[in-house]
Order: structure tokens, then sequence, then C-alpha cells
């Protein structure tokens, strides 16, 4: 019994307070929201980069966002011009502490060792520029949508650590009207964007690649070119929103449904601690970034080979 008490002072919130924290999770954009604010723990994002990489309206973003901050999943303040949000991360853990109360009561021993962070607002994010910049190929057959897309976020989102370039085993003429188009609406410049052959990137005049990820299954399945200087290969496929037909709406709501898996994806990647992982623990945190929802049957096949 004394266990069980002792195990309930771990966490600070009741019933009502659940219940509420749940209600605001559940919906796809909100859940989506906090997810990526995890991700970017401790120091968050401004409400800007938040709507561009979920890919959804200011004014829509800001009704989601006071939600998740009147249940206490969210803290903001202002940075200049921006409102910084970040992951309250002790309350995530009130939450999982309230699910699982009545699971194995812990030892009142290993109760004093259980981190409590703390509710304070965290510093402010800053530019990490490392020693080495990691040059990252993104591979899919046209170069047209999807590798386009982990391109620009990539470049935005790991500046000062990641060198991004993308290409295709039979590039189209140019990139999709679609995906420009987004990525424009979405603030990125794609003045640079082009569909180019991954041969470009294999010859001894190309950049010497720290990886490469494919996010096509027809790429992933055909043989590559010999990638100087031995990058880790990950395969990182989902859907092609090319291949969607139907009306316009439908056609960009493909766009936008490949753009935010992407975002997961290399949001994730961008916040490992890649200088520091030895090189078979950093191949398995990809793989596993890799099959994040939306990833391919081969994608996942490929998981458990």
């Amino acid at each position: 019994m004394n266990g069980r008490l002792k195990r309930r002072s771990l966490r600070s919130i009741d019933s009502s307070e659940a219940l509420a924290v749940f209600g605001a999770l559940a919906h796809t954009t909100r859940l989506e929201i906090f997810r990526l604010l995890v991700r970017y723990l401790p120091y968050g994002l401004a409400a800007g980069d938040i709507a561009r990489l979920i890919a959804i309206p200011h004014n829509t973003l800001s009704s989601h966002l006071a939600m998740l901050e009147q249940v206490g999943l969210l803290r903001s303040r202002r940075e200049g011009r921006s409102i910084i949000f970040a992951a309250v991360e002790a309350r995530a853990l009130d939450i999982a502490a309230f699910l699982t109360e009545d699971c194995s009561p812990l030892d009142p021993d290993q109760q004093s060792s259980i981190p409590r962070p703390s509710y304070a607002f965290p510093a402010k994010r800053e530019v990490l520029t490392a020693k080495k910049r990691f040059n990252v190929l993104v591979l899919c057959t046209g170069n047209s949508a999807r590798s386009i897309f982990a391109e620009a976020i990539l470049n935005r989102e790991g500046v000062g650590r990641f060198r991004p370039f993308s290409a295709g085993s039979h590039p189209e003429a140019r990139p999709n009207p679609l995906a420009i188009t987004l990525l424009s609406e979405l603030g990125y410049d794609v003045s640079g964007c082009r569909s180019k052959s991954w041969h470009e990137f294999a010859g001894p005049d190309g950049p010497t690649m720290d990886f490469i990820l494919t996010v096509c299954d027809v790429a992933a399945g055909k043989t590559c070119p010999t990638w100087r200087g031995h990058p880790l290969v990950v395969h990182w496929g989902i859907p092609d929103p090319i291949e969607i037909a139907g009306s316009e709406v439908e056609k960009r709501a493909a766009f936008v449904d490949a753009y935010r898996r992407l975002t997961a994806r290399i949001t994730s990647f961008v916040n490992l601690d890649v200088e520091n992982l030895d090189r078979t623990t950093l191949k398995r945190k990809l793989i596993t970034i890799g099959g994040m929802e939306g990833a391919t049957e081969m994608t996942l096949k490929r998981m458990t080979a």
C-alpha cells in the first residue's frame, strides 16, 4: 500500500485534468503539433515555424495552440516579434504516471531516482554550427516532389549542421508544380529547385555523402550508383502524391500529406545527436524514423529484415 501511495505522489493531476489533456490531444492536428514540439525539446519553435512544418494556416494554428496551452501541454513566451511554444515534458510524464498508476507500484527507493523535469520555460533555441556539416542526399524516382520536399525542409531545419541535396533515378524535366506551389506558400525559397539525376552526385566531382535517404520504393529497389565515402543508406518510403487522381483539392491534400510525413521524419533526424552517436546506433535510429506513420510496406518490411 505504501508503494502505491508513494506512486500517487509522483503525479500532479486528477481524473478531470487527465480528461482535459486527452480531449486536447484527441485531434489529429493538435496531436501532430505536440509531437513536433516534443522533437524540439527543450527549446521549442516559433508559431510561424510550427505552421510551416505542419502546413496549416496561422489562424487555424492559433486555436490549436491555445487549447494545448490551456491544458498545460505547452508553454509560450515572446521573443522579439515571435511567440515561441515549447512542449512541457513534465506534463506528459504526469499523464504517463496517471495512466500507469495501478501498474506494479514502484519501490520507494526507485522513486527518488525518477527525473522530474522543470516547468520553467526553456532557453532560446540556438542555431548549432557543427565542426563538420553532414552531406545528405535524398533520392526518389523523378526528383519532382518527395525528395524536393525533403531537401527544402532539411535545408531550413538543418542549417549549420546538414547540407542537403536531392536527385532521382529517372528525373523529370522539372519539379511538380503542386510541390513547388506548396513550398512557396509555406515560405520556402524555390528559386533553385530543379530535378536532377543521381549520377550527378556519384561521379568523382560530386560531394561525398554522409547519408543517403531513399523516399521512394521504386528508387530504393533499383541498383544505385557506387557512393564514395561509405554513407549510411536508409529507406524512408512514403506514398507518391503524384499518383493520386481526382480533383485539385484531393491532389493538393496528397501533397500536403507527403510534406507533413517528411517533416515528421526530418525534424526527428535533425534533433538526433548525430555527432556523437556510433554508426550502428545512428543507423538503427534512422531506420526507426523511417517507420513513422505513413511508411510504405517496403519500409516496414526492411525494418524487420
